[in-house]
């Protein structure tokens, strides 16, 4: 893991570079994960185009801080992401749920020019249950559970990726998670959807039920240049559960954006 020191604490990323074309990509990872949900695009992707992913603060290896829930955090947050893309001229923000909100408050309302946007298992706003809102705060094993039943972090994935996810997520923390999750429920970006200027993608898993293919299609319909594209056989974590799927439709973004 490499590591860029800003705002008062080091944020931890690792780069995969395996001969691949053009600026690297950028990817966050979601609510209670860390860089370690990426390791199929780390792994595969790398060859075609290099790949950076990052901690962000509180998670995995880097650095927590201290900040209000929502957009505070958020914020936060952006503040890694823009200093990790700073340090590897990174061009292309591949977001999945909290890292899609990042990514998006990022291209909103900061000024830095990035090639293309890609939306993973997100939205304009994230809504929580309040069921797990409530779990969150009272009794995490509960949310873990939840998160990991049919449909939701996953479809019908390898027992060894649910098992991944579940002891990243407990490794994270009850106190991390839950600002997650807080932050995400307070997000809603909209009304400045029209404001995001990239090449962008919206993608899915066909089976996600924690952010559903309608909330993509907003994304597509409000962003003036985005594309929808949908994983086979994968819920929220398609790039885990089905990486050849989104792996593609990667690749077929950034070719027909020519980013």
């Amino acid at each position: 893991m490499q590591r860029v020191t800003h705002h008062g604490r080091a944020t931890a990323y690792r780069v995969a570079d395996r001969g691949g074309e053009g600026s690297p990509l950028l990817a966050v990872h979601g609510s209670g994960g860390t860089h370690e949900v990426w390791k199929a695009q780390l792994g595969r992707l790398a060859g075609r185009r290099p790949v950076v992913a990052l901690d962000l603060s509180g998670h995995g290896e880097s650095e927590d801080f201290e900040a209000d829930l929502g957009w505070e955090t958020l914020s936060a947050y952006a503040d890694d992401v823009l200093a990790v893309a700073e340090e590897t001229d990174a061009g292309v923000l591949v977001g999945n749920s909290l890292g899609g909100a990042v990514a998006l408050q990022l291209v909103i309302e900061r000024d830095h020019d990035f090639d293309g946007l890609v939306l993973a298992g997100t939205g304009a706003k994230l809504p929580v249950l309040d069921d797990l809102l409530r779990w969150l705060d009272s009794d995490f094993d509960r949310a873990v559970e939840f998160l990991h039943g049919e449909d939701r972090l996953f479809h019908d994935a390898d027992s060894r990726y649910v098992q991944l996810s579940t002891e990243a997520m407990r490794g994270v923390g009850q106190r991390v998670t839950r600002r997650d999750f807080e932050s995400c429920h307070a997000f809603d970006v909209r009304d400045p959807l029209g404001d995001v200027d990239v090449p962008s993608l919206a993608v899915v898993g066909e089976h996600d039920h924690l952010t559903p293919p309608a909330y993509h299609e907003e994304l597509a319909d409000g962003i003036p240049d985005c594309e929808y594209a949908e994983v086979r056989d994968a819920a929220h974590l398609a790039m885990l559960e089905e990486p050849e799927g989104f792996n593609a439709a990667i690749l077929d973004f950034l070719e027909a954006a020519d980013v």
